[in-house]
C-alpha cells in the first residue's frame, strides 16, 4: 500500500483558471460567497457553495443545494471549463502570501493509509460536518477540497519540485488577500514513480487542515466502490506556516480586572505593556483587559513530564488560567470563549474587548510544527482552534474524480 498515487486530475482549462479558482468552502459564509462570485459564471463557488445560486437564506445542506452543486459541475464539464487529464499525474502546487512561499505535491491520498494512521490526524471531527462533506463529494462525484498535509523534508521530492517549478506553470491565479496560487503537472511516468517511492520512504504524512474532508473520504470509500483515495496536497514541513490562534473570554467569572491580575500573579510574572503584547516565544501569553495589555511569563518552568498535548501553549493556558481562574469548561461547547485567528492581528482582540461583549483577550505564540507532529505521533488530539494555517489552499485548482 502506497501512501499516495498519481491521478488524472479534473482541472480548469488554462484560460478559465483565474475565474474558476476560489477560496475554500469553509472560510466564507453564504453571503460572502455570493458577493465574491457575482459576475463570475465559472467560479468554483457555484460548486462548493451552491446555495449562492438559490434564494437568499436557502439551506446550504438541503437536498436542493447538493443537486445544484451537481448540476453546476456537469455544466462546467460540458462547457469545457473543467476537463479531466488523459493520464495520471502528480501536480506541484505553490502558494504565496506576504512573501511566504510553500510548494507541495497534490496527490491521491490512500484512504487505507488514512485508516491505518499513516496519513496521520490530530483533531476530532463533528458528524454533521462529515455528513455535509460526504453528500457534497457524492453529489459532484469528486473530491474538490484538498486536504492540507505536510511531510518531513525529503531530497527526491525537493529535487523534483525544484526541477518542475523551473518550467512555466500550467496556470497561476490571484487569490484572496494578495495570495497567488500556481500549478504544474508531473505527467512523466518515471517521475511519478519516484514521487510515489519517496513518500513511501517517508512512511507517514500529517494532516494539517482538512480533518472533516479526510474523515468524509473514508466514509465515501465504504459507500462507493473504487473511491479509495482523496485529494491531498502535502508540503515540506519547513515551508508550512502556522499562525497564532487567540482567545477572547466573555466575562471574568465574577472577578474585577485587579482581582484577575492578582490571581494571575501567583503563577506568572506580569509586565504591563505600552503596545499590544504579542508573544515572541513559547510559554508566554499576552493579556488585554480593562484597556491595558500585559505580558504573562511563567515564574517557574512547567513540568517536563507532560504529554505532547499537555505541553502545548493552548493547553497550558487552559490548565493554569482558563479553567481554574475563569471557569471555562469544554472549549468546544462553552459559550463564554471564542477564538480569533492570528491572520486578523492583535487589533481584532482589542476590538472584541472594546465592543463590550467580551471581557478580556489572550494572545498566544503559534503552535510549532514539531508540536503538531508530536501530538499526531502520540495518537493524541489537539485542543480546538490550536493552529491557523496560511495561506489557505484554493478550491478548483485541481480536483480528484471518484
Amino acid at each position: 500500500m502506497s501512501i499516495v498515487r498519481p491521478f488524472a486530475g479534473l482541472r480548469p482549462a488554462p484560460q478559465f483558471a483565474a475565474e474558476v479558482a476560489a477560496p475554500p468552502y469553509d472560510v466564507l459564509d453564504s453571503e460572502e460567497a455570493r458577493a465574491l462570485a457575482a459576475g463570475k459564471k465559472w467560479s468554483f463557488l457555484h460548486i462548493s457553495k451552491p446555495e449562492i445560486d438559490m434564494a437568499p437564506g436557502a439551506d446550504p445542506h438541503s437536498d436542493e443545494a447538493y443537486k445544484v452543486a451537481a448540476e453546476n459541475m456537469r455544466g462546467m464539464l460540458a462547457s469545457g471549463v473543467l476537463r479531466k487529464d488523459s493520464t495520471p499525474a502528480y501536480y506541484v502546487y505553490r502558494a504565496k502570501l506576504d512573501g511566504h512561499v510553500q510548494t507541495g505535491i497534490a496527490a491521491a491520498g490512500s484512504v487505507a493509509a488514512y485508516e491505518k494512521n499513516i496519513i496521520r490526524r490530530h483533531e476530532l471531527t463533528r458528524p454533521d460536518k462529515e455528513d455535509d462533506r460526504v453528500r457534497q463529494i457524492l453529489s459532484v462525484d469528486a473530491h474538490t477540497g484538498p486536504v492540507f498535509c505536510f511531510h518531513k523534508t525529503e531530497p527526491t521530492l525537493a529535487r523534483i519540485i525544484k526541477e518542475t517549478t523551473a518550467g512555466t506553470p500550467a496556470y497561476s491565479v490571484a487569490g484572496p488577500g494578495g495570495s497567488e496560487h500556481s500549478l504544474w503537472v508531473i505527467a512523466e511516468a518515471k517521475l511519478c514513480d519516484e514521487v510515489t517511492a519517496a513518500f513511501d520512504r517517508l512512511g507517514v504524512i500529517y494532516i494539517a487542515d482538512g480533518h472533516h474532508r479526510s474523515a468524509a473520504a473514508a466514509r465515501v470509500a465504504k459507500q462507493k466502490a473504487g473511491a479509495d483515495d482523496f485529494l491531498v496536497v502535502s508540503f515540506p514541513e519547513d515551508e508550512v506556516k502556522i499562525l497564532d490562534y487567540n482567545r477572547v473570554i466573555r466575562d471574568l467569572n465574577g472577578l474585577t480586572p485587579d482581582a484577575l491580575l492578582a490571581k494571575l500573579g501567583e503563577t506568572f510574572t506580569i509586565t504591563k505593556q505600552a503596545a499590544p503584547a504579542k508573544p515572541t516565544e513559547r510559554r508566554t501569553f499576552g493579556l488585554y483587559v480593562a484597556g491595558n495589555w500585559y505580558k504573562l511569563a511563567f515564574k517557574s518552568t512547567p513540568s517536563t513530564n507532560l504529554s505532547p498535548v499537555e505541553r502545548l501553549d493552548v493547553s497550558l493556558l487552559a490548565s493554569t488560567v482558563l479553567q481554574p481562574i475563569l471557569g471555562i469548561g469544554d472549549p468546544r461547547t462553552d459559550p463564554r470563549i471564542d477564538f480569533i485567528g492570528g491572520i486578523r492581528g492583535m487589533a481584532a482582540l482589542e476590538a472584541r474587548v472594546k465592543s463590550g461583549q467580551w471581557a478580556c483577550a489572550f494572545a498566544l505564540f503559534p503552535t510549532g510544527i514539531d508540536d503538531l507532529r508530536a501530538v499526531a505521533d502520540a495518537n493524541q488530539i489537539m485542543p480546538p482552534k490550536s493552529t491557523w494555517f496560511e495561506p489557505k489552499l484554493a478550491d478548483g485548482m485541481v480536483s480528484l474524480p471518484l
